[in-house]
């Protein structure tokens, strides 16, 4: 054939009718021919028609997009910030979700974590060298147990920190639970100290807690100052006098300035009996110096003694009888059972008003058969309902202005 016409072809030509067509040759006959045509029947025997191949595009196509919960996932890892604000952002997202939706959620955690173990393991090239292939888990694929209800999900890319993240948060939360019991319990401690302090430090406010055979005190030395001396525990401490009434309020404030004659009750060197209210303990936020004159008091036994000093001139009383009784016990605010006598009277035990303890001795120096009168007769002292005792407590106080 001529070049020219060999290697040009004119597109407006006619095509050639049928009938002009060659014969088509029958190569049922050729074998070679018959077993190539059989060979590939076979290679394509499974492959779809044409409907089935477009239904199957179909579906790929649509099993190509993402969920919306996948979608958020990639797209909040390609943000490239720090892994506690993924977490919090994913754990924000999945709280907003309904219950369907979280199912939806760890269904496809869990299908997609079977999908990468399956073909991992089918196909070990895949998997990066030098690394671990994926854990599977064995999470049910058919739906989420109550449990796995109450877990945020982290996404695939951060499920591995999810123990981590949870024992951080609980550790965090164990700290600020006991930082908040720490705090709670120091100010419990302060305002229980505030309120009955009295009671734990009674016990250790004296310079001796223990009475001594051998007292601090000089005994011999007289002064001008109305002072009551108790050698065995170690105690001298103004007496309060001029106080002329019983009324509670008076006593109590003449009590900041040390223990106080009692009113219409005998003065030292006097017939009758002298009464000496003090407290035993108090509230350390109370004013006054004198809040645990007589805290030692009840370490008195028959036979110790004290003394009474006034205008220059001492007495000295040896204890010979000592009780406790109710607060409304005023007899042992009236006339003793001998002629001269002085009682020291406090609140028992000390830190609280429950009782009081009554300490009674009998004047043995100077000689009573020397001594005047008293012109007291002690009824304004016994007309009280109640035996004077501690001062309020500061919860008292703070309760009495409600």
């Amino acid at each position: 054939m001529d070049d020219t016409l060999k290697n040009s072809f004119n597109p407006s030509l006619p095509l050639p009718a049928d009938d002009e067509m060659p014969a088509k040759q029958d190569y049922s006959q050729e074998p070679a021919v018959e077993l190539i045509r059989k060979k590939v029947a076979a290679a394509y025997a499974a492959e779809p028609d044409l409907v089935a191949e477009e239904q199957n595009l179909g579906k790929a196509s649509s099993a190509a997009r993402p969920s919306k919960h996948r979608q958020f996932i990639y797209e909040l890892t390609s943000a490239k910030k720090p892994l506690k604000d993924l977490q919090k952002e994913w754990h924000e997202y999945y709280i907003g979700l309904s219950d369907l939706e979280k199912h939806q959620v760890w269904q496809e955690f869990y299908n997609l974590h079977a999908e990468a173990s399956h073909f991992t393991d089918a196909v070990p090239s895949m998997a990066p060298a030098g690394e671990a292939k994926p854990r599977i888990l064995n999470k049910p694929t058919h739906g989420r147990t109550p449990a796995d209800r109450r877990k945020p999900l982290l996404g695939t890319s951060l499920a591995a920190d999810a123990p981590e993240v949870f024992l951080s948060r609980t550790r965090a939360h164990l700290k600020s639970l006991l930082f908040g019991l720490a705090t709670g319990g120091v100010v419990i401690l302060i305002l229980m100290f505030g309120f009955f302090n009295e009671r734990f430090i009674a016990p250790f406010i004296q310079p001796s807690r223990n009475s001594s055979n051998v007292p601090l005190i000089d005994a011999s030395v007289i002064s001008d100052a109305p002072e009551l001396i108790v050698p065995k525990i170690n105690l001298e401490v103004p007496v309060v006098y001029g106080v002329n009434t019983v009324n509670d309020e008076a006593v109590q404030n003449a009590l900041e300035s040390g223990v106080v004659h009692y009113a219409d009750t005998a003065d030292p060197g006097q017939d009758g009996n002298l009464v000496i209210v003090g407290h035993s303990s108090n509230n350390i936020l109370n004013p006054g110096k004198y809040k645990f004159a007589f805290v030692l008091l009840h370490d008195l036994q028959p036979g110790d003694t004290f003394y009474i000093q006034k205008d220059g001139k001492r007495y000295t009383y040896q204890v010979y009888e000592r009780k406790v009784v109710s607060p409304t016990d005023v007899s042992v605010l009236g006339p003793a059972d001998k002629p001269a006598t002085a009682s020291l009277i406090t609140c028992d035990p000390p830190g609280t008003s429950n009782n009081r303890l009554v300490i009674i001795g009998q004047q043995i120096s100077p000689d009573p058969a020397s001594n005047i009168a008293s012109t007291s007769q002690n009824t304004l002292a016994t007309s009280v309902p109640v035996i004077p005792g501690n001062s309020q407590s500061l919860w008292s106080r703070i309760w009495g202005w409600f």
